[in-house]
């Protein structure tokens, strides 16, 4: 018979049969399998070489006849051709189920060989949590305007560095795709940075050191800022500092942690003791900031936190300007080498603390100097924090 609504709507199966296969009068191949359970779907039947290969197209429910036969015409237009529906459509299913979601696990794992701790933290985190509005999507959908668009969200939501950071760390991710053969373009490339980065020269004045100190808060991340103002250590270097790593005064970081591969050892003045001594501590826990898996992941909300306090004391005590410029975490850093140099500590000696290995040990000097600068950076540490006190004692 031919499979029209009318038709199919009246036929009845056979009393005793569970199932019948009726196919098309006017267009060979294309059928109709009814169940007993009253399930009817199209379908199209095709011969491959000897063997006969059948394609279900779609239930009654979801297509009607006319759309059914479209699709079985197509279909049986592909074999002509030499091509083989069945064999296209479980690969159609296969690439549905490559998704970020599942392929990401594998990438992070061949990733975390090669990244340091805290790059990889922040990949993990970027794929993970930023980009996980996509977790569901097949890599072959995922397209420019896709990541585009979640882009947008990630620069509002926080900020456009961090855009900058999710989609190096989304590109990286497509290149090793690529190679392993699960996708076939890197739909990241193309796509405009949120934010265009320049070297920074921000170097922070004694009074907008000193509302940083005081309003960093009494949690984690206060903690945290200020031993970045008593330190002038990488932020990640301290988020995911040890308590294993601390022997009495001497803090020692393991090349695992430091961007340079290189282990870092300083001896930490009283008031950078004193504020880890205030710390509490988790029982099986060797980490001293955070909670969970890994470091401490707080720093856009705490940072935002933070200016929010600021802004409020600026206004209250009608500082000018009222409005803090913009600063970012890494900014101390700079601060801290600067303000050193200010106070007459030797630029071997600060690159030694900040744990470089360019200037003035690049090169040769960096291969036969091997002299740790130990007192020299204790005593530069504690003449800092001096400093550090003395402005914040003013400020109060």
């Amino acid at each position: 018979m031919r499979l029209t609504k009318a038709n199919i709507a009246k036929y009845v199966l056979p009393a005793g049969k569970a199932e019948a296969l009726l196919f098309d009068d006017d267009l060979p191949g294309f059928g109709l399998r009814v169940r007993a359970g009253g399930k009817r779907v199209f379908c199209v039947q095709f011969r491959i070489g000897s063997k006969q290969r059948r394609v279900t197209l779609g239930t009654t429910e979801t297509l009607d006849a006319d759309q059914a036969r479209k699709r079985a015409r197509e279909a049986l237009a592909k074999v002509s051709l030499g091509a083989d529906p069945q064999t296209e459509k479980r690969a159609a299913k296969e690439h549905a189920s490559v998704t970020l979601a599942a392929v990401v696990p594998r990438y992070l794992a061949y990733a975390e060989r090669r990244q340091k701790a805290g790059h990889h933290q922040g990949t993990r985190t970027y794929l993970q949590r930023h980009w996980a509005p996509l977790a569901e999507i097949s890599l072959e959908k995922v397209s420019r305007a896709t990541v585009s668009e979640r882009l947008a969200v990630i620069a509002n939501e926080n900020g456009p560095y961090a855009a900058n950071r999710a989609r190096a760390a989304l590109s990286a991710f497509f290149t090793w795709a690529i190679g392993e053969g699960v996708a076939t373009a890197n739909p990241v490339v193309g796509t405009h940075k949120p934010a265009d980065e320049k070297a920074r020269d921000r170097v922070l004045n004694d009074a907008e050191l000193a509302d940083i100190w005081h309003h960093a808060g009494d949690g984690d991340f206060g903690a945290i800022v200020r031993l970045l103002v008593l330190t002038g250590q990488r932020r990640e270097e301290v988020g995911g500092l040890l308590w294993s790593e601390l022997t009495s005064d001497l803090w020692t970081i393991g090349a695992s942690r430091t961007k340079n591969g290189k282990p870092h050892a300083l001896m930490l003045p009283p008031q950078a003791l004193a504020i880890l001594d205030g710390r509490p501590r988790q029982d099986g826990r060797d980490l001293a900031f955070g909670s969970g898996v890994g470091s401490f992941q707080g720093w856009s909300n705490g940072k935002q936190s933070l200016d929010a306090r600021i802004a409020v004391a600026r206004k209250a005590r009608r500082a000018v300007p009222v409005e803090m410029p913009p600063w970012r975490l890494h900014d101390v850093r700079r601060t801290v080498a600067t303000g050193m140099a200010r106070l007459g500590v030797v630029l071997p000696v600060i690159e030694k603390l900040l744990n470089h290995t360019s200037g003035s040990f690049g090169g040769i000097v960096g291969v036969y100097q091997h002299h740790t600068f130990r007192d020299e950076k204790r005593a530069a540490l504690e003449l800092w924090a001096e400093h550090v006190q003395s402005i914040v004692a003013r400020t109060r």
